[in-house]
């Protein structure tokens, strides 16, 4: 199949490699150019323009950073996917971004005789290196069944939620979710460092009982050894959690942990740390570490 693939950052670039290899052809772009050169080199195809991609592809994934990424691309008067004869064709936007904003390109592309998929994902930079991400969907049940058989080389779980923005819906869910364990894990090595424990033979203990999750099991190790690199950058964590307060907040819905968390990640940002992955919070208790 002829797959475009707009934005290859952390996430992207792993997806668009596991299609690669799934024996697919590769049409991809991204703003910064010279990180799609391995992907080239490996036999992806660069286009020079969103259009450019639509019109090459028979499906169009997107994944980009926030919401005004997705509206440029997708509606920029020259260079974006609109741009081009859409007709026929199935759009996929990765990103996490706003259900109104899925909405919107579900009608714009249901106007031009397009199909589109609202399917923001979970799993991180792991999830997309080994394709074992959590894809939430919105859209139509043909559109979606078309497009099980890519969701399989990407994700072990995908699921089609409802109509357009649904998908989007499920990942402020998700998101609400991971602020609590994500909180919840740096209080719990605060704590235990404070209280002289040993912080890997306290998560091996915590991994066995009603504790265990995902963000211990895969952030803390990372913390233990002081790895912030972005597996999700805080600035992306930020940018999630406002979608998912001013979606409650249009439902007549308070939710004050999440608030809490997005406070702490905005802390967080605002010391520097906003291109670290969201294991850094721990850094608002550890300024200078040396836990083991």
């Amino acid at each position: 199949m002829k797959i475009g693939f707009i934005g290859t950052g952390v996430m992207g670039h792993a997806i668009v490699e596991n299609l690669i290899n799934a024996g697919h052809e590769l049409f991809v772009y991204n703003r910064t150019k010279s990180k799609t050169d391995d992907l080239v080199a490996n036999g992806a195809n660069w286009k020079d323009t969103p259009k450019e991609i639509t019109e090459a592809s028979q499906i169009v994934f997107t994944m980009v950073g926030y919401p005004q990424d997705v509206e440029q691309v997708y509606y920029d008067g020259t260079t974006g996917i609109f741009a081009s004869d859409v007709k026929g064709k199935i759009l996929v936007d990765l990103t996490t971004s706003t259900p109104s904003l899925a909405e919107k390109i579900y009608q714009t592309a249901k106007d031009k005789g397009a199909s589109s998929l609202d399917a923001p994902v979970s799993g991180g930079d792991l999830g997309a290196k080994n394709g074992t991400l959590t894809i939430m969907v919105g859209g139509d049940q043909a559109v979606y069944d078309k497009a099980v058989p890519l969701f399989e080389k990407m994700g072990k779980s995908y699921v089609l939620h409802g109509s357009a923005g649904k998908g989007q819906h499920t990942k402020m869910a998700n998101q609400i979710m991971i602020a609590g364990t994500m909180t919840g894990m740096t209080e719990m090595l605060a704590y235990s460092q404070k209280a002289g424990l040993s912080l890997q033979k306290v998560m091996d203990t915590l991994a066995g009982g009603a504790a265990a999750n995902w963000s211990m099991s895969n952030y803390g190790p990372r913390i233990l050894k002081e790895d912030y690199s972005p597996g999700f950058f805080v600035k992306h964590f930020i940018k999630d959690l406002k979608i998912a307060l001013d979606e409650a907040e249009k439902m007549k819905l308070d939710l004050p942990s999440t608030h809490l968390a997005a406070q702490l990640y905005e802390k967080l940002a605002d010391q520097g740390n906003e291109n670290d992955g969201t294991q850094a919070l721990i850094k608002l208790w550890w300024k200078d570490q040396t836990n083991s």
